[in-house]
């Protein structure tokens, strides 16, 4: 049955089941003429009008023709294809759904268990060839964008529109990525190396000095999707594979829909979708050949409608295979597109991947060829290459709005007005403000960051911050960083400066990996004890509030020689030279037991400083990590690499005209584990030891974050130097369901929230020789009195204690966080060490993040 009436230059309509009346997504529409879209996950569709043919196919169904001679609704019903295997019935009654006695089961089984045959690292030798491209552009442009929303200004972009074929929806493509590569493998010794032979980016990346964010989040997000093993990274999340040996069978649920051809060869068409569809899964179609070999002739994925995954409206990855002379099932075609939508008054955006796998091998692999450093090798004329390179190595060309890429973006630069919103975007993004807006005049001196212009603390009051650093447009071996600070209730000038030298050259900052860095600082400032544990800037404007009142603080000046270098197989050195002064402010004070039991309050107006001189040597070892390059730092785009640290300090400290050695040893591993449906677990564990007699600075003190920003392994209701040991261990867990829960409680179903859970746990232990409450140390000068201050009596209440080896400090968290889909919100809870008046016993603590 048809129907059609007039609209606008569109044909639009409805695809269902001609017996059961059931709406069919993801047919395939196609002008004879070209041009074509799919319908949607509801069946419904709409292209730009052509008069011709217009085909509609679809996998089990049959193809159907009609003739379109105006715009206007076009409802279509498509007849299923009558073949059937063995015993398969489809019925339209909704039954409960079991394994036992399934025949869809039983197939994935066999479907499973012949994976092994396709296991190319059953070969000695295997090299393949690959071609990757990455589109990012604009969705759903249409006239009313340029006649009323953001585009109006910018009517040229017309001419970059082009319609989607997969889809038939107006889009504009503002970058586009492209990869030549070459895997090899060797099972003795076994190595795995992917070799770049070609590559460029094209696009809005060209217009941000640290444009590699952009293309290393898509890719890093958007990976290659392999069904052949157990688990698929995709979104930064993992994916159980529909035919995963380990867990598929108890996560999905399979339902064999019929039998069809695919490419002339005879397939079981099996459908599958997550038991619970807000997990973290796949739905779609597989097609098994019909033969004793159960082999996956082609793959159609996709995630369910009601999923729990943030951002993305839909998501499709077609997947073709085809079988080698020596036997095996492999995959050499792999599409994905991904719609996204970030929030409702933001354009929205479609990543499309097109990847294509070719000239199979298993011949010998010279040795040479696995003697390059790391898992990946960037040939040295990558990013030279000519079109004609290109042309040789594309499967298809690219769209004439891909080709014209650079076009776009010199337009863009050459719009009036143009250039102070990037500027403005620029900083929010990066954090730095740059000191030329001319793209072709690259900024040599970054001003920033941004975030620590002005902030406070308990010294300075109000604090204003300038910084800057050069780049490697001024120097790609030379950088200079520094800043300059005023406190406005001390009345005192702070700053920082220094100097790099990378010896590899560096495309903007001498962070990039791998690092290989020789620096000198110089710092004159003022901190809390604690502040060395933020991860971030002191001054962060965002954590310069805190829960409790920080008092105890410190000027300090310091001189740092370090040198820093890192392999690329993930391995890191970090050698340090360093001496400081410490000059003890507002309640901190430096004084030696004098026998008195608690200082006296007339002492402690006499402040002393310390003075340290020392070398430090850490190793970390990083296994398989990959790093986004950001202005103001970097950031692992893999957490899932584990962390392995190691480091010894050894130094001499000067205090009264006396030298005396101290040794501190720290050690650390960081491991994330993914549970199958249940989310992840971080785990850090750490430990260290002092080894000498030293003065209260020198001990060990807790991790301690007092602000209200969550961050990462820090304590939340340990107070600044609460705890002073010269021996620790620390264990922090924390738990991300993924919404395991909440997803199964009609109310919370739809927000979309998250449960998170965690768990902090310190053990400390103060040996004799460094505590100053035994009598036996009562008048050591080289031990201090522990911080504290007097109250209003004139009592010395002390702020620091030891810890009982018996009991360690504990603490949990309960959390909810993709509030939102950006907001992190955290109820910490004190479990021990609550027996002191002011004990803050609980907080709530919150963070922005975005995941998907």
């Amino acid at each position: 049955m048809l129907a059609l009436t007039l609209t606008a230059q569109k044909v639009t309509g409805l695809v269902t089941d001609a017996k059961t009346g059931e709406k069919l997504p993801f047919v395939n529409i196609v002008f004879e003429k070209g041009g074509g879209t799919q319908t949607d996950p509801e069946g419904h569709y709409s292209l730009p009008f052509q008069n011709g043919r217009l085909r509609f196919s679809c996998i089990g169904y049959e193809t159907r023709t009609v003739s379109v001679k105006q715009a206007g609704t076009l409802n279509i019903k498509m007849k299923s294809n009558e073949s059937s295997f063995g015993e398969a019935v489809v019925t339209g009654r909704r039954e409960k759904y079991s394994r036992k006695n399934n025949p869809a089961v039983e197939l994935m089984r066999k479907v499973i268990a012949a994976k092994k045959k396709s296991d190319l690292k059953a070969h000695d030798y295997y090299s393949i060839d690959k071609y990757s491209k990455l589109t990012f552009a604009f969705n759903d442009v249409t006239d009313k964008v340029f006649e009323e929303g953001k585009f109006k200004r910018l009517p040229f972009l017309k001419e970059h529109v082009e319609t989607c074929n997969e889809t038939g929806r107006l889009i504009l493509p503002i970058s586009v990525d492209e990869t030549v590569s070459r895997d090899i493998y060797r099972r003795s010794p076994s190595e795995e190396k992917s070799i770049i032979i070609g590559q460029r980016s094209n696009g809005i990346n060209d217009l941000f000095n640290t444009g590699d964010i952009l293309s290393v989040l898509l890719k890093d997000c958007f990976t290659d999707v392999d069904i052949y093993k157990d688990e698929i990274r995709l979104l930064r999340y993992p994916f159980i594979s529909p035919i995963s040996s380990r867990s598929a069978i108890n996560f999905y649920r399979y339902f064999i829909i019929d039998t069809t051809y695919v490419d002339h060869d005879k397939c079981i068409r099996v459908d599958f979708t997550p038991n619970n569809p807000q997990d973290f899964g796949f739905s779609g179609s597989m097609f098994i050949m019909a033969d004793s070999t159960y082999r996956v002739k082609k793959a159609d994925l996709g995630i369910p409608r009601n999923s729990d995954v943030n951002f993305v409206e839909d998501m499709r990855v077609i997947q073709e295979f085809r079988s080698l002379p020596t036997g095996e099932q492999v995959l050499c075609k792999d599409d994905m597109l991904v719609q996204l939508k970030i929030v409702n008054f933001l354009q929205k955006f479609q990543v499309k991947r097109t990847t294509e796998y070719t000239n199979f091998s298993f011949a010998p692999i010279p040795e040479k060829d696995f003697k390059i450093k790391g898992g990946q090798f960037i040939h040295p004329d990558a990013n030279m290459r000519n079109e004609v390179f290109w042309e040789q190595h594309r499967p298809e060309r690219l769209t004439s709005s891909e080709d014209k890429m650079g076009l776009l973006v010199r337009r863009l630069e050459q719009v009036k007005g143009f250039k102070p919103v990037l500027f403005v975007a620029k900083a929010f993004i990066e954090n730095f403000v740059e000191t030329t807006a001319d793209p072709h005049r690259p900024s040599k001196v970054d001003i920033g960051p941004v975030n620590t212009m002005i902030s406070q603390n308990f010294v300075d009051g109000l604090r204003l911050r300038a910084s800057a650093q050069t780049t490697a447009n001024l120097n790609p071996h030379w950088f200079a960083k520094g800043y300059v600070a005023y406190g406005f209730k001390d009345h005192r000038w702070k700053g920082m400066g220094e100097i790099t030298y990378a010896f590899n050259e560096k495309a903007y900052l001498p962070r990039e990996f791998p690092v290989n860095n020789l620096t000198f600082t110089y710092n004159r400032d003022v901190m809390s004890p604690s502040d060395k544990f933020l991860p971030t800037d002191k001054d962060n404007v965002f954590t310069s509030f805190k829960w409790t009142t920080v008092d105890h603080m410190m000027y300090y000046e310091t001189m740092r020689l370090q040198w820093d270098r890192e392999w690329e197989n993930g391995l890191r050195l970090k050698a340090q030279l360093r001496t400081q002064r410490d000059e003890p402010t507002a309640a901190l004070f430096y004084q030696s037991l004098d026998g008195m039991g608690t200082p006296s309050e007339d002492a402690s107006k006499y402040r002393k400083h310390l003075r340290t001189n020392d070398l430090t040597v850490g190793l970390t070892y990083q296994p398989g990590v990959t790093w986004i390059n950001t202005k103001q730092r970097r950031i692992p785009s893999n957490q899932n690499a584990p962390i392995f640290s190691l480091s010894h300090t050894a130094g001499l400290y000067e205090h009264m005209g006396s030298n005396r050695a101290y040794n501190f040893t720290e050690a650390g591993i960081y491991k994330r584990f993914w549970l199958p449906s249940w989310g992840k677990i971080d785990t850090y564990l750490k430990g260290g030891i002092q080894w000498n007699r030293v003065p209260f600075p020198l001990l060990i003190m807790p991790a301690a974050n007092l602000s209200y920003i969550v961050e990462d392994h820090t304590f939340s209701l340990i107070d600044n130097m609460e705890f002073l040991n010269d021996r620790y261990a620390s264990l922090m867990m924390s738990w991300d369901l993924n919404g395991k829960i909440f997803n199964r409680i009609p109310l919370l179903r739809r927000l979309k929230w998250r449960e998170y859970l965690g768990f902090n746990l310190l053990w400390g232990s103060l040996s004799s020789k460094n505590n100053p409450f035994l009598e036996k140390n009562a008048t050591d000068s080289r031990l201090f009195y522990f911080p504290g201050s007097f109250n209003p009596e004139g009592t010395f209440n002390y702020l620091s204690r030891v810890m009982d080896e018996k009991k360690p400090y504990m603490e949990v968290i309960a959390g909810i966080h993709n509030i939102f889909k950006i907001l992190h919100v955290e109820y910490v809870r004190r479990l021990t060490y609550n027996d002191r008046p002011g004990t803050d016993k609980w907080g709530i603590r919150l963070m922005l993040r975005a995941t998907f």
